[in-house]
């Protein structure tokens, strides 16, 4: 529980590298909704990190 904010961050930042380097899904780069998308799982994941490691320590 404790990294799920860490995941959530690598995960957007995965699907944005995804998207920049893999030809077939630069279809999804043209759609605000993948874009936004993986901007949302980045900001949940931090804010997740910064709550689970508070309540935590």
């Amino acid at each position: 529980m404790k990294n799920l904010g860490i995941i959530l961050i690598i995960v957007g930042a995965l699907a944005q590298v995804l998207c920049a380097l893999v030809p077939a899904m630069g279809d999804l780069a043209d759609q605000n909704w993948y874009t936004w998308g993986a901007l949302a799982l980045i900001i949940v994941g931090l804010i997740t990190h910064i709550v689970t490691n508070k309540k935590v320590d």
